[in-house]
């Protein structure tokens, strides 16, 4: 090799490792803003904790709120605690011998009414709540009305089929 080739050789090389130590580089700020993006995601909402939440209020509205939330959910928890009576007769009726369909339909109703009656109790005095806060502290408790659960996906987007479900075009799951 003349000594001509060997540099070209050389340039070419080095040409490659900076191309690769940039490509790599740029990767590893690509995945940290993914990664930073994604716990963003992750920890918005109702993701926090409810104390959390609590304590990111004025200090001087923070018993007030934990004692008016409680009480709320005490009188709703008859409701919830029908709820879940009525969903585990509907699933003891799916296990017996003979399947009544019907029987298990109207548990089935009777659950989801009583969810709704509880659900309701709950948004309605902490609606109640967030009229008589500042807006600071109305906009750091505000989360707490937003839902979560199997209907939400992992994006907080609702699905195609239970937007359907919503609409009354099909019937739930």
């Amino acid at each position: 090799m003349t000594p001509r080739t060997l540099k070209l050789a050389l340039a070419v090389s080095v040409a490659l490792n900076l191309f690769a130590i940039a490509g790599g580089g740029a990767a590893l700020v690509t995945r940290a803003r993914v990664e930073q993006h994604v716990e963003a995601q992750r920890t918005s909402g109702r993701e926090r904790a409810f104390r959390d939440i609590v304590a990111s209020l004025a200090p001087e509205v923070q018993e007030r709120v934990r004692t008016t939330l409680r009480a709320s959910a005490m009188a709703a928890r008859p409701d919830f605690e029908e709820a879940r009576a009525a969903r585990r007769q509907a699933m003891a009726l799916t296990e017996a011998a003979t399947f009544e369909p019907a029987a298990v339909d109207a548990l089935l109703a009777r659950s989801r009414a009583a969810e709704q009656r509880g659900r309701t109790q709950l948004e309605h005095d902490a609606v109640a709540l967030l009229a008589t806060l500042g807006p600071a502290d109305r906009q750091a408790l505000g989360v707490i009305l937003k839902r979560h659960g199997r209907r939400e996906g992992r994006n907080g987007r609702v699905g195609d089929r239970d937007k359907a479900v919503q609409a009354g075009t099909t019937k739930a799951p």
